[in-house]
């Protein structure tokens, strides 16, 4: 079967290119319209759809959402994907493969396929939360400090 390149898919392909991130069908359109290409969202969703089923890109769900991202590496891998800003490193896992199909076959399950999808934080997320935190955290240390201050003058006000 030949597949017809649209114009459309050209261009959902160039802006997957440029991002090396995992993105919904919503961010994609956003990006795609913000750089002025117009392609209609159910455009966008379809071919994304299409193109991961044929293996062009990789797709991962979380929180019942789809996320894809142009595949690197057309054989069978896995990823961790940092959940605040979608990037991901495919992950090498050995022995992975063999043990869930032993294991699948043992409970007398056959053409067994199966996803592994790992959700974290990457190290500049992490450090940008973490800075956050810290952030938010001084800001009611102040706080707290200035309110105990203020609550020990108006102590020492009655007392004297």
């Amino acid at each position: 079967m030949i597949k017809r390149v649209t114009r459309a898919r050209v261009l959902i392909m160039k802006q997957l290119q440029e991002d090396d991130t995992f993105a919904t069908v919503q961010t994609v359109y956003n990006r795609l319209i913000t750089k002025g290409r117009h392609v209609g969202i159910a455009t966008v969703y379809r071919n994304l759809q299409i193109m991961a089923q044929d293996g062009e890109l990789d797709s991962v769900r979380q929180h019942g959402e789809v996320f894809y991202r142009l595949c690197r590496d057309r054989h069978h891998h896995h990823h961790v994907v940092c959940r605040r800003c979608g990037r991901a490193v495919e992950l090498e896992i050995p022995g992975l493969e063999q043990w869930v199909n032993s294991r699948a076959q043992s409970l007398g399950f056959s053409e067994i396929t199966h996803s592994v999808e790992i959700f974290g934080l990457c190290a500049q997320c992490r450090a940008l939360e973490e800075g956050e935190k810290r952030d938010s955290g001084q800001d009611d240390e102040e706080r707290d400090s200035h309110r105990r201050y203020l609550s020990l003058e108006a102590y020492s006000a009655k007392a004297d």
